[in-house]
């Protein structure tokens, strides 16, 4: 079994997610009391929050550089950056280590194509919906469409992440927003949604709606259990 490494902690509330996800799925294709081998850096995210609304993106580069080097150094095989939103620095961490990266977008891109879909919606941080280093690498790469809410939404699904999840903070009235926001996507013809980010599957689970939701939290450690036993 290769050993997983996990830059986690932005936020922990879904790092925790991972952490349980992937031992599951190392537990289900093993058996008895088997678990997964994981080398793992939380980090306090706080600063990296503001560093983010700050455009500091060269900052957190290197601290998380720094932190990618120390899982390296304890043992892990390949690496998963355990955030949608930060993989806007994936390629500069990717550069600073020699273990292979796991990106999540290509997780989620293989996961689509899968099952036939080529247009997509797709929910997360402002900057995931609107910078082209996540929804541009789908397009490119694996020629999808990809459609993102109005502004007005995107600005809802933002803040209730900031706000709200990634403080463990669960509210009915944000999953009804998020629902009808993923109804509205649906009128644009798309036939699946990414839920970028990885805190959002804890607010909106698939049996709250029949629109195909593509958790990237869920394919990611999946993937990353597929790739250690492989």
């Amino acid at each position: 079994m290769k050993t997983i490494g996990l830059l986690g902690g932005m936020s922990w509330e879904s790092t925790l997610e991972y952490y349980k996800m992937i031992n599951d799925g190392i537990k289900d294709r093993l058996g008895g009391l088997h678990s997964a081998k994981i080398a793992m850096v939380s980090v306090d995210f706080e600063p990296i929050e503001k560093l983010q609304h700050q455009g500091k993106w060269d900052e957190m580069a290197k601290m998380l550089s720094h932190d990618a080097k120390n899982i390296e150094k304890a043992g892990a095989d390949f690496l998963l950056i355990c955030t949608n939103t930060m993989h806007k620095i994936a390629g500069k961490i990717e550069n600073s280590i020699q273990i292979p990266l796991l990106h999540i977008a290509d997780a989620t891109a293989e996961e689509l194509i899968r099952d036939g879909i080529k247009k997509v919606g797709l929910i997360g941080t402002a900057f995931t919906m609107e910078e082209e280093f996540y929804k541009g690498r789908l397009e490119k790469k694996y020629g999808l469409q990809v459609i993102t809410p109005n502004k007005k939404d995107r600005e809802i699904i933002h803040k209730i992440i900031y706000n709200e999840l990634c403080l463990g903070k669960i509210k009915d009235d944000s999953k009804k927003e998020y629902l009808r926001i993923i109804n509205e996507l649906t009128k644009n013809g798309v036939k699946g949604v990414i839920l970028g980010c990885t805190e959002i599957g804890l607010l909106v689970k698939q049996s709250d709606t029949d629109i195909k939701l593509f958790d990237t939290t869920q394919i990611h450690a999946e993937k990353a259990v597929e790739l250690a036993l492989r």
